[in-house]
């Protein structure tokens, strides 16, 4: 089970508990730039991520209502993360955190 701050009062603390794992950030940045992912998009995206980590993070993300798998092939079964409107209402953080990071990190 994902660490948890517990701190029922602090909106910043639940949204960590929501998008503070270690590439949660970097799948939703993935998502956002380019729309619906394959699993296997997301692990030539993030070289570094372990698939049984990526797995962990995508049923986090899908069980808190960030993205949702889709079904774009029936035979065989062939599955994609789409962000829901949760999940897009993040677009202004990450570009916040991607803006931050382009002018003081560079």
């Amino acid at each position: 089970m994902p660490k948890s701050y517990d701190i029922a009062d602090c909106p910043v603390a639940l949204t960590l508990d929501l998008i503070g794992e270690r590439w949660t950030i970097l799948l939703l940045r993935d998502l956002l730039l380019h729309g619906p992912r394959r699993f296997q998009d997301f692990q030539d995206s993030l070289p570094g991520v372990a698939p049984n980590t990526l797995s962990t993070r995508l049923k986090a993300m899908e069980d808190n209502g960030l993205v949702q798998r889709r079904l774009y092939n029936d035979r065989p079964p062939r599955l994609e993360y789409v962000l829901t409107d949760k999940g897009k209402s993040l677009g202004p953080i990450v570009r916040a955190l991607r803006e931050w990071g382009s002018k003081h990190l560079k």
